[in-house]
């Protein structure tokens, strides 16, 4: 699988990166060594996770994921293979939320023991945090990066606006740089990263690794009628979002190019995202082999302008 570098930070990234969000969640730790398994066997080397991620789930505190990820890598003993990013800032429970230095240090310090690890490569702010002074934000930040726990540093979240002024800010005084962000982007979410975003990252040379690539499983082709939406918890989620003409559209050509190429709508959807000049690695989740195979199968399509047009015309 090849690999890009994520902006400006030396990090070399494969194309596809593996989401963390349903380990532990609709993939349990069996599940979750196996997919892991085979994306590194693939050639893959960059893995998403959250503090927060799985939260939502009855039941659970946050941190089931990185607990996964952690054991993961210490039973196999690979750390030196794999590329680690998680996040922090997001609303863990009665108040614990934010960027600011205290609940970083704080936060940081779960992270690496979930994870078993001394380092994190890439640690995001998961959400903006208005309220804090950037200066302490990214002070805490370099401080991570400078005692070795943190490698990179990047943003999740955040509008052209906000990323803009913290780029500037981190120039004017020294601060480490956001050096990725990770927005909501896939052929059906378009307008909201290319508006603004994907301009500013491509002038700031600001690494992309959006998230929910295949649309909650809706690009795949697996839901495609009322009838399908009970096959996973996020059915509910893609009927409310995508069920309707454009959606259907968008899902009919990616039919019509992946017959063309003998693939499968979801491997096409996210070829679709690789070939984006701005994009450097988009992120999809697994919860078996199979799927993962067709994450897989996305890095080795190579689509060609036609086909291109052909989901941007319908996409549009």
């Amino acid at each position: 699988m090849n690999t890009r570098e994520l902006g400006k930070s030396g990090l070399k990234v494969s194309v596809v990166t593996l989401g963390g969000n349903v380990f532990g969640w609709t993939a349990d730790e069996a599940a979750s060594f196996k997919v892991l398994d085979a994306f590194l066997a693939a050639g893959g080397n960059f893995i998403d996770t959250a503090d927060v991620y799985s939260k939502w789930v009855p039941g659970h505190s946050g941190g089931e994921s990185e607990t996964i990820v952690g054991r993961w890598v210490a039973s196999r003993r690979n750390r030196s293979q794999v590329l680690i990013a998680t996040k922090v800032g997001a609303e863990m429970g009665s108040g614990t939320k934010g960027l600011s230095r205290a609940y970083i240090v704080r936060e940081v310090e779960d992270s690496l023991r979930r994870l078993q690890t001394d380092h994190i490569d890439l640690y995001q702010s998961h959400v903006d945090d208005p309220d804090t002074p950037m200066e302490e934000t990214l002070g805490a930040y370099a401080d991570l990066i400078k005692q070795g726990k943190v490698r990179a540093i990047g943003a999740s979240n955040f509008t052209a606006e906000r990323l803009a002024q913290a780029l500037a800010f981190s120039a004017q005084h020294g601060f480490p740089r956001y050096q990725s962000l990770q927005p909501l982007y896939n052929l059906f979410e378009r307008a909201g990263y290319e508006s603004a975003l994907e301009p500013l990252c491509l002038k700031e040379h600001i690494g992309v690794i959006g998230y929910s690539s295949l649309g909650s499983g809706f690009l795949t082709g697996k839901y495609r009628s009322e009838a399908d939406l009970g096959k996973s918890p996020r059915g509910q989620g893609v009927q409310k979002r995508y069920f309707n003409d454009r959606g259907f559209r968008i899902l009919a050509a990616l039919d019509e190019v992946a017959k063309r190429y003998a693939s499968t709508p979801g491997a096409v959807a996210l070829a679709w995202l690789i070939a984006r000049p701005s994009v450097t690695s988009p992120i999809a989740s697994a919860t078996n082999t199979e799927q993962l195979n067709e994450l897989v199968a996305a890095t080795r399509l190579v689509l060609d302008p036609e086909a291109i047009e052909r989901l941007d015309q319908a996409s549009a």
